[in-house]
């Protein structure tokens, strides 16, 4: 798994501007496809920050649709993700802080628990055809969607390359994804 997960971090750092604002521009087609034909009002998204495919279009495409957007923030009590309401005016103003892990997160003091979103877009650094995510080792998504009792759909973000014809080992607390949006197309994923 570590070699797997160094070598696709590595393939994602190595994108340029141009792959990366195509990859963005392709997966918001499929977004905007996936919102319209969907009642999720409460979206949780987030900033990407280690060469994700880039978010700014889909939170933009959630604010013209008048969806809420919600943020992950970092609980350091418990290691788990809390998202945080932001408003268009705050995502345009970029009021965030910097997380010592190296990404961007609202500035606020409470955020809600990951069961109040309808959608939860996830990012990732691997996904097999079964949903199995590989994430960055944190273990932050799964230690939070693991305590929710409502789970929200949860839909991961990724580069074409980043969707693996191998089967990944799923541990037991491992949370698999109902879908995966790519530049490609929208994955589904049997739970």
């Amino acid at each position: 798994m570590k070699n797997i997960r160094k070598t696709l971090i590595q393939k994602r750092k190595q994108l340029d501007k141009f792959q990366q604002r195509q990859s963005a521009s392709l997966a918001l087609i499929f977004f905007r496809t996936f919102l319209t034909t969907s009642y999720h009002q409460k979206i949780g998204l987030y900033l990407h920050a280690f060469g994700e495919v880039h978010t700014q279009l889909l939170i933009e495409e959630c604010y013209r649709l008048n969806k809420d957007v919600y943020l992950p923030m970092i609980c350091n009590m418990n290691k788990k993700l809390v998202w945080v309401k932001v408003s268009h005016h705050q995502y345009r103003n970029k009021r965030f802080s910097l997380h010592r892990l190296g990404m961007k997160e609202p500035t606020a003091s409470r955020g809600h628990h990951v069961s109040y979103l309808d959608l939860l877009v996830v990012p990732l650094v691997g996904c097999d055809h079964k949903g199995t995510r590989l994430g960055m080792g944190g273990g932050f998504y799964d230690r939070t969607l693991a305590t929710a009792p409502h789970r929200p759909f949860r839909l991961g973000l990724a580069h074409s390359f980043q969707l693996l014809d191998q089967t990944l080992p799923r541990q037991p607390w491992d949370q698999a994804l109902d879908a995966l949006l790519t530049p490609d197309q929208i994955y589904h994923f049997k739970r």
